[in-house]
């Protein structure tokens, strides 16, 4: 039993070392192979790297060559352009110095040439001097008795000329009898006669009685004053029983100190402030009137449609008076007779109508813009959009501007037809307000005047400056001063008073 087991074991020992030597043998063996194979690889990754460098070194030394070609070429065209400039400025310089060397020859002979004209002008100079002398020898006259010679013969070819003239003129004077013909027989178709409005300059206020007078006195005169710096109308408190006199010559003034006097009295609170309301008050009342006046007077002359603004201004006129006729009466009456002479001659009446009823309406403003009332109402009718012939109509009814239609001269016409009517006008009452209101127009014309009021008659006139831009002495030197312009601008009888007024107020509020 253990012989056996001995043997197996022995066998099995023996089994295991050649198993063992033929793995060792086998394992070798692919070592080996395996060496080989490694061995062979490194070979072909060596040979391939080799092959690769070279063609690195190759691919370099291609892209070097290529650089240098390119390099070496640009530097030749560089050459070439460098050689091209230099011989284009050589071409250059070579034409500047021959302009230089031709230029230089032109001066020499430019200088040669002057030097021969200043030898021609002496010798002209001379020659002329011989001619002048030859022609006084010739003409036995010298150079100022040839001149006035000259002189006198041109004066009889300007008579002659204006002798032509004057004729010329005739002869257009007969053509446009015509034309003035037309408006003579306008004037003969008349048919509308009014009233004659006669001026008035001043308003009467009745009193209850003659304690009044002394209310409106007021306390050293301080009612009266401020009555008469808020309007600008005189009041005038004399021995006459039971009423007091307005005066001015504005007449929109005169009725609002009118209207406010009267509130005034019935009221029976007369003070400063207390008529300063009330004029305000008459003011705005007043100024109802006006809009009504206007409207009445373009709803009866059948003229629709006007703005406002110039409804006010025509209703304005109904306080306004030239030459004592009453402007807003003498502008409804040009309307109706216009109109009549606009149908006789076959022109457009509503045109008429308009023109003459607002051929004045400049008068409203005449002493607020400079200039003559037809070219100030012919501005407005512009500026509101009427047309051109009712522009036309107003503009040219006094002649300053040409008419160019025919309803322009039946304007004329019915103009001279209402101012020429017996009484109608008064010539010396419009040179009295025109008077007066160059008195105002005057003193506002200096630089820190407010207001400015001619009162008495136009023997005083009242400034009212500005307290915060004139002190006491600008108010002494521009009342110097509006007296000195008013002896230089006008001509009137007697002295006229300048009254400059400087206040100030102070105003609070007990609450």
């Amino acid at each position: 039993m253990n012989v056996e087991l001995i043997v197996l074991l022995l066998l099995l020992l023996g089994a295991g070392a050649l198993g063992g030597g033929i793995g060792f043998l086998l394992a070798r063996t692919v070592a080996a192979q395996r060496a080989r194979k490694a061995g062979s690889d490194a070979e072909r990754v060596l040979s391939e790297a080799q092959a690769k460098e070279k063609e690195t070194l190759l691919k370099a030394a291609e892209e070097a060559l290529r650089v240098r070609n390119a390099a070496e070429a640009e530097v030749r065209d560089r050459r070439a352009e460098i050689q091209r400039q230099e011989r284009r400025v050589s071409r250059k310089e070579e034409q500047i110095d021959n302009r230089l060397e031709a230029l230089d020859r032109r001066e020499k002979a430019a200088g040669e040439k002057e030097k021969g004209l200043e030898g021609l002008r002496a010798e002209i100079a001379q020659l002329k001097d011989r001619q002048i002398q030859e022609l006084e020898r010739v003409a036995q006259l010298t150079s100022e008795q040839a001149r006035e010679l000259v002189l006198a013969r041109l004066e009889d070819e300007l008579k002659v000329e204006a002798t032509r003239r004057v004729r010329q003129t005739e002869a257009e004077i007969r053509e446009s009898i015509a034309e003035r013909a037309r408006e003579i027989v306008g004037s003969a178709l008349q048919s509308y006669a009014g009233d004659v409005v006669s001026e008035m300059t001043t308003s009467v206020v009745s009193l209850p009685n003659d304690e009044m007078k002394g209310r409106l006195i007021g306390r050293e005169g301080r009612n009266i004053r401020a009555l008469e710096n808020a309007t600008g109308v005189n009041l005038i408190v004399d021995d006459t029983p039971g009423a007091v006199t307005l005066s001015a010559f504005d007449p929109v003034r005169r009725e609002v100190a009118r209207v406010a006097v009267a509130k005034l009295v019935q009221d029976g609170r007369i003070q400063p402030a207390r008529i300063e309301e009330v004029v305000e008050k008459s003011q705005q009342e007043v100024d109802g009137i006006v809009r009504k006046a206007g409207e009445e007077a373009a709803f009866e002359t059948g003229v629709h449609g006007l703005p406002a603004e110039l409804i006010n201004l025509l209703g304005r006129l109904k306080f306004r008076y030239s030459y004592g006729q009453n402007v807003l009466t003498h502008s409804t009456e040009m309307a109706h007779i216009g109109a009549v002479m606009a149908a006789d001659l076959r022109a457009s009446g509503d045109i008429v109508r308009r023109g003459a009823l607002l051929h004045d309406i400049g008068k409203a403003l005449s002493h607020e813009v400079e200039g003559p009332h037809a070219q100030i109402g012919a501005e407005l009718a512009s500026r509101y959009g009427l047309p051109p012939k009712v522009v036309n109509c107003i503009a040219s009814h006094h002649g300053d501007v040409p008419a160019t239609c025919v309803e322009a001269f039946i304007v004329q016409a019915a103009d001279a037809i209402s101012g020429g009517r017996p009484g109608a006008r008064r010539e010396n009452a419009e040179a009295y307000v025109k008077r007066l209101e160059t008195l105002e127009q005057i003193a506002t014309g200096f630089e820190g005047v407010e207001k400015a009021y001619a009162i008495q008659a136009g023997r005083e006139i009242r400034i009212m400056v500005k307290p915060d831009s004139v002190d006491d002495l600008q108010a002494t030197r521009i009342a110097r001063d509006v007296a000195k312009k008013i002896e230089e601008s006008l001509q009137y009888p007697g002295q006229i008073k300048v009254v400059v007024i400087r206040e100030t107020r102070a105003t609070d509020y007990a609450r």
